[in-house]
């Protein structure tokens, strides 16, 4: 593998959009509008105050994405990252390509002062991603997720 790990572009929101529509579906058997969820990829492409895609390819091909989004921290006086829409493409997975992608945005938020650390949230029934993000050394037990959802 010839993996690299990269900002994502304009150019990439279709693939972009497109992983989130099978991840949707693979991980809470939900269906996505791909033209709804097209409109949201490129908003976060062109605005930067909305998030940034990361996206892994190996060899030219792109095999993996992740968003991330902003939660401002009154409590620490820095931006606190939100992973979200993490995907990898079935032959890919198990190879540590998250682990990868993972080291990359970690090093990241180490390097600048102004963001305090990585947060996400992972559907209960999604084993398989729990288990991944516990052995990148992050910890579910302190907070549970509630929400309200128009």
């Amino acid at each position: 593998m010839e993996i690299n790990i990269r900002e994502a572009k304009e150019k990439d929101s279709e693939t972009i959009a497109q992983f989130q529509v099978e991840m949707a579906m693979e991980t809470e058997h939900y269906q996505l509008d791909l033209t709804t969820v097209s409109k949201g990829v490129a908003a976060v492409i062109s605005q930067n105050n909305l998030g940034r895609y990361f996206i892994v390819e190996d060899q030219g091909k792109t095999i993996a994405s992740l968003l991330i989004t902003y939660e401002w921290s009154d409590w620490r006086n820095v931006m606190i990252w939100w992973i979200q829409s993490v995907f990898v493409i079935k032959e890919y997975r198990k190879k540590g390509i998250y682990t990868k992608l993972y080291q990359h945005i970690k090093n990241q938020v180490q390097h600048d002062a102004n963001i305090g650390g990585i947060r996400l949230y992972v559907d209960k029934t999604n084993i398989n991603a729990q288990k991944t993000y516990h052995k990148v050394g992050m910890n579910g037990e302190h907070y549970h997720l509630f929400e309200w959802m128009k």
